[in-house]
C-alpha cells in the first residue's frame, strides 16, 4: 500500500468522526477511544442493509450527495464489536449495487445545498434555469416542495412564478440559486403523490389520465412482465407468446420515449394519440438510417 493511500485512508476515518491517535515510537495509528454510537438493537442483517446501501450509494462517482450516508455506514460498523464488524463487511462486501447512467453533477453541490437550506428555512429562491422547454435560460421565484432522486437524477418540485403553478426542474440544469428574504408555506395537503398523480416518471401532463395498451412481441414480453414499470400496470400474457400491458398514466412524452426503447418489438393499441406520436418518431428514425 502507497504511502498517499494510507493517508488518504486516514482522511476519511476522520471524516466519519474516528479520533485518531499516532505513536511516534511504534511509527503508527490507532483510535484514540471508541466512537460514542448508539447502534440500539440493530441486528446483523438490519445493520448490513444500511452499510450496504450507505457504502455504495454513497460514492460520489454513482450517486451525487449521498457522502453523508457513506459516512454514518463508516460511523456505524466502527461501533460494532470487532467480530459482528467483520462479518458485517464481509457480506457487505459480496454484493454490488451498479446505478447507470448517472447524471453528470460536477459543480452543482453548492446549489443542492442551497436548496436543502431553503426548504428548511421555508424561504423563496431566484433560480436561473437552462429550460428545454422555453429553450432558453429562464429566471423565476421558486418556493421549493420537494427534493427527489429519479433515475439518473435530483429534482426538485416547486411552485414557479413565471408558470404559475407546480414544476419539475433538474438540479444539472439550474445554474444558479440566490435564496431569497421571503418566506413561504406549504400548500394544506401537498404531497409529491398527489402531484405526480400518474406521471409516468416525474412529470405529469394535462387534467385527464389516459388508458395505454401495448402488445409487446414474445421476444421481450417477459423481460417486460418482470417489472412493474407503473403502479396501475396489468398484464395478460397471450397465447401466441405475447404481452397485452395496459396502464393509466397523466401525460404520454415519457411513456412514449420508454416504448420506443423496444423498437419494433412493442405496438401501442391505443390511444390513437400515443400510437401517432411513437409512430411519428419511429419514421423520423428511420428517415435518420436511410440516409
Amino acid at each position: 500500500m502507497s504511502r498517499r493511500t494510507i493517508f488518504r485512508d486516514l482522511e476519511t476515518l476522520r471524516d466519519a468522526g474516528i479520533r485518531l491517535r499516532y505513536n511516534r515510537k511504534a511509527e503508527s495509528y490507532s483510535m484514540a477511544e471508541p466512537v460514542p454510537l448508539n447502534v440500539g438493537d440493530l441486528s446483523i442483517d438490519e445493520a448490513t442493509a444500511l452499510v450496504t446501501l450507505a457504502n455504495q450509494m454513497g460514492d460520489d462517482r454513482h450517486v451525487p450527495f449521498f457522502t453523508a450516508a457513506g459516512l454514518a455506514a463508516r460511523k456505524l460498523s466502527g461501533s460494532l464489536p470487532r467480530k459482528t464488524r467483520d462479518q458485517l463487511h464481509e457480506v457487505a462486501d459480496a454484493v454490488t449495487i451498479v446505478p447507470q447512467g448517472v447524471a453528470n453533477l460536477n459543480g452543482k453541490r453548492k446549489l443542492f445545498g442551497e436548496l436543502l437550506e431553503a426548504r428548511r428555512q421555508r424561504r423563496v429562491l431566484r433560480m436561473e434555469y437552462a429550460s428545454l422547454t422555453e429553450w432558453e435560460t429562464i429566471s423565476t421565484k421558486l418556493r421549493p416542495y420537494q427534493l427527489m432522486y429519479c433515475r439518473h437524477s435530483w429534482y426538485v418540485v416547486g411552485r414557479s412564478s413565471i408558470h404559475r403553478e407546480v414544476r419539475t426542474f433538474k438540479l444539472a440544469r439550474i445554474t444558479e440559486l440566490e435564496i431569497l428574504d421571503e418566506e413561504y408555506r406549504l400548500p394544506r395537503g401537498f404531497s409529491l403523490k398527489r402531484y405526480l398523480k400518474n406521471a409516468w416518471r416525474i412529470v405529469p401532463e394535462g387534467n385527464k389520465d389516459l388508458q395505454v395498451v401495448i402488445r409487446f412481441s414474445p421476444l421481450v414480453a417477459t423481460n417486460v412482465a418482470e417489472v412493474e414499470w407503473h403502479p396501475t400496470q396489468q398484464l395478460a400474457l397471450q397465447p401466441d407468446g405475447s404481452l397485452l400491458f395496459e396502464a393509466t398514466v397523466s401525460g404520454l412524452n415519457e411513456i412514449s420515449w420508454w416504448i420506443l426503447g423496444y423498437a419494433d418489438q412493442a405496438e401501442v393499441l391505443r390511444p390513437a394519440r400515443l400510437r401517432k406520436l411513437v409512430g411519428e418518431r419511429a419514421a423520423n428514425m428511420a428517415k435518420i438510417y436511410d440516409r
